[in-house]
C-alpha cells in the first residue's frame, strides 16, 4: 500500500499532524486532505515487536495437548510445533487477516513478526507481506530458521525464504532464527552472514526457557547470547525476544553489541517460564506479545502488573509505558525515520481515540480504520473466516 498525505486535527487538545508522503512534517501542502477530530485525541499508533501471526487461529477451539504438557519444551512440542506443521496458504492467509485486523481496530500500527511454517516455507512470507500491504500495516517480517523437523535443508530453505521479500515503505525484512537449541552452528553463522548480506538484522528467541540455556552449554558455550555472538549472529540492531533466563551482565553484553530485546510478559507468564526482570538493566527493551492479541493496551497492562509482582521497579505501575514506548525507537531505527513519535520525519502512523476507544487509525498517511471500522476489508468475515480454516487446521493437526 502506497503511502500518503493528510493532515489530522486539531483534536481536543488543539493538536494536529500533518502527514506528507507516509512521513510526519512540520506542515501540510495547500490541500491536503484532512481529518477532524474535533472531540478525539491524537496518539502514536502502537508498536508489537515480537509476534507469531501464525497463531492467530488459537483462539478459535484449539484442542488441549494430550497428555497435558509438564514443561516448556513439552509444550512446544505437543502444541505450537504441531500447529506451524499443520499450516498451509489458505490458513495462514485467513489467520492473519484476521491478526491484522484486530491490531489495526486495537491502535497497533506496527507488527514485528517472526513466522515457522516448516511446510510451508517458500512462499510464505509473500503470504503474510501480501495480508499486510491489503491492510495497510506497517510490518517487520521473517521466517523462523530451524533444523528441529526436517534437518539442515530445512534450515537452508528456511533462510532462503527471508531473501525473497523486497522492503517497501511500509515493509522491512529481517533473518529469522527459532532459537539456538534447534539450530547447528553453521545455520546460526549463515543467519548472521545473511543479515548482514542483505543489510539487515537477526530476529531469535533467546533463552525464553531454561531449556535454551542447557543446550548451549552442552555445545560448549557459556550460554545462547554466547553463541550468537561467537557465531557471528548477533548483528547490530537484532531482535532477541524474552531474554527470561538471562543475567545481569549477560543482558548488558547484549546492548553493548547493540541488540535490542522485546519483552513478553503475558506469554511469559502463561507458559510459566518466569519473568525476564534483568531486562531493566538496559534501555533498548520493547514490548511484545509473542502471538497473543495484539492490543497492546492489554499487554502493557500485564507488563504493569507482573512487574510490580516482581519488584520490577523500573516497569512497574504507569513506568510499564516506557517500554511499549520503545517500540517506537525499535521500528524508527529500521526504517530510518525519527524516533520521536509524531514528531517531523517520523513514521505517520497514529490513532485517535474518542474516551479512550479507537475510533481512527493512520498508517503512512492512510486512514486504515474509519470511525471504528476497518477501511480495507470486512473484519467480521475475516473472523468468520478464520475460524472456518481453524476447523481444518486442528483436524490437519491430528495427523502430525
Amino acid at each position: 500500500m502506497a503511502s500518503a498525505t493528510l493532515l489530522v486535527g486539531p483534536d481536543k487538545h488543539g493538536r494536529s499532524v500533518a502527514i506528507v508522503d507516509g512521513i510526519v512534517a512540520a506542515t501540510a501542502p495547500a490541500g491536503t486532505p484532512v481529518l477532524a477530530c474535533p472531540d478525539g485525541e491524537i496518539f502514536p499508533g502502537a508498536v508489537c515487536a515480537h509476534t507469531h501471526i501464525y497463531s492467530a487461529l488459537a483462539p478459535y477451539g484449539m484442542p488441549k495437548a494430550e497428555p497435558a504438557p509438564e514443561n516448556f519444551i513439552q509444550i512446544l512440542e505437543r502444541v505450537w510445533w504441531r500447529l506451524d506443521r499443520a499450516i498451509d496458504a489458505e490458513t495462514l492467509r485467513a489467520g492473519a487477516r484476521d491478526y491484522v485486523a484486530k491490531a489495526l481496530l486495537a491502535g497497533t500500527t506496527t507488527l514485528i513478526d517472526h513466522h515457522e511454517s516448516p511446510n510451508l516455507i517458500e512462499g510464505s512470507l509473500k503470504v503474510l507481506a501480501d495480508v499486510c500491504d491489503e491492510l495497510g500495516i506497517r510490518a517487520m517480517l521473517c521466517f523462523g530458521a530451524t533444523e528441529r523437523n526436517f534437518g539442515r535443508d530445512e534450515a537452508v530453505r528456511g533462510l532462503a525464504e527471508n531473501r525473497n521479500i523486497k522492503p517497501s515503505p511500509l515493509l522491512r525484512v529481517l533473518v529469522g532464527l527459532h532459537a539456538s537449541f534447534t539450530v547447528s552452528d553453521q545455520t546460526i553463522g549463515e543467519a548472521g552472514d545473511l543479515a548482514r548480506a542483505l543489510g539487515t538484522t537477526v530476529h531469535v528467541h533467546v533463552a525464553e526457557d531454561l531449556a535454551d540455556v542447557a543446550d548451549a552449554k552442552q555445545r560448549g558455550y557459556v550460554g545462547p547470547l554466547e553463541r550468537l555472538i561467537a557465531l557471528g549472529a548477533l548483528v547490530p540492531g537484532s531482535i532477541l525476544a524474552h531474554g527470561v533466563h538471562l543475567d545481569a551482565a549477560q543482558v548488558r553484553l547484549a546492548a553493548e553489541h547493540g541488540a535490542w530485546f522485546v519483552q513478553n510478559p503475558r506469554s511469559n507468564e502463561g507458559n510459566q517460564v518466569g519473568y525476564a526482570r534483568n531486562l531493566s538493566q538496559v534501555p533498548t527493551v520493547a514490548l511484545g506479545v509473542d502471538g497473543w492479541n495484539p492490543d497492546m493496551g492489554e499487554e502493557l497492562s500485564a507488563l504493569s502488573r507482573l512487574a510490580a509482582q516482581n519488584g520490577d521497579d523500573a516497569v512497574s505501575g504507569p513506568r510499564a509505558a516506557g517500554r511499549l514506548a520503545k517500540g517506537h525507537a525499535l521500528m524508527a531505527e529500521r526504517f530510518d525515520l525519527q524516533s520521536d513519535p509524531l514528531a517531523p520525519g517520523a513514521a505517520g502512523d497514529l490513532v485517535v481515540r474518542r474516551g479512550g476507544a479507537v475510533v481512527d487509525v493512520v498508517v503512512a498517511g492512510r486512514h486504515v480504520v474509519a470511525d471504528g471500522r476497518l477501511v480495507g476489508g470486512d473484519a467480521g468475515a475475516f473472523e468468520t473466516a478464520a475460524r472456518a480454516e481453524a476447523t481444518r487446521l486442528w483436524d490437519r493437526m491430528k495427523n502430525v
